[in-house]
């Protein structure tokens, strides 16, 4: 049995399953195993299309559900309708997530998300809207952290995405306190899909702050740019930009968008 057997006990009571599928390796890989315990007809995955989630994770999420044969639910989970998220306060996400889940919730009894136990030890608002929901964290029953959700995605045979680096809402890129802006956000998909091109698979952040624009990089991948690669960085930066905020590259910072207020 590929899935372990916490695991399995968690996804297989349930009388009926709803998936929030972010596109990340947590939510792809808790897919595979629902479907692996219940079987393809037992689980509803849904996805929330949003200028706040990367173009290249809802294509994702469509090929993924496809290839596997698992029915597919894009919503609209209501997010920029609501001033509080729009706003972005420090608890932007509980806001977020209070509006998907709320979503969700009409479409099936039951939903659950791939929290893993290493989220648990981070600031999480969401976290208060998925207990408010009643969302089930089927990796946190089976007391599963990052790097078992990635040995378990390679055991299902998600093949090269376990390997996916962590990346939150695009939204989470803008300063607290900063409007979210669709046009902003849809500027942040395609400077990262531009570096992503150039550089590969690294972790990087294209980030709006009060003081302009910052381009973060993997620390290795940032020391081993020539001074010329790098002024190319920030001249296809401004090409997508297209204002006259300052553009800075830096090593990347987990979270240095968030100011708590």
């Amino acid at each position: 049995m590929s899935v372990p057997a916490a695991l399995y006990a968690a996804l297989e009571a349930p009388a009926s399953l709803t998936i929030a599928l972010s596109g990340g390796i947590d939510s792809l890989t808790l897919s595979a195993a629902a479907a692996d315990v219940r079987g393809a007809d037992r689980v509803t995955l849904c996805h929330a299309v949003s200028a706040a989630v990367p173009a290249a994770a809802t294509a994702r999420v469509k090929a993924f559900s496809a290839d596997r044969g698992l029915h597919l639910e894009l919503v609209d989970a209501g997010e920029f309708a609501d001033p509080a998220y729009r706003a972005n306060p420090v608890n932007r996400c509980y806001f977020c997530k209070s509006n998907l889940y709320g979503t969700l919730a009409r479409m099936g009894p039951l939903v659950a998300a791939g929290t893993n136990t290493d989220d648990l030890s981070d600031y999480r608002p969401g976290l208060q809207a998925a207990a408010e929901h009643g969302v089930l964290h089927p990796f946190v029953d089976a007391e599963m952290s990052k790097a078992d959700v990635r040995v378990l995605a390679r055991m299902l045979g998600l093949g090269d995405l376990a390997e996916l680096p962590a990346a939150p809402c695009l939204a989470s890129r803008i300063e607290t306190g900063l409007r979210v802006e669709p046009a902003d956000l849809q500027v942040i998909d395609r400077v990262e899909m531009m570096l992503r091109g150039l550089l590969g698979n690294v972790t990087l952040r294209c980030r709006l702050l009060r003081g302009g624009w910052a381009v973060e990089l993997d620390r290795l991948a940032l020391a081993s740019l020539s001074a010329q690669k790098r002024a190319e960085i920030v001249a296809q930066v401004q090409r997508f930009t297209a204002d006259d905020r300052p553009i800075r590259l830096r090593a990347y910072s987990r979270g240095s968008a968030f100011v708590h207020q």
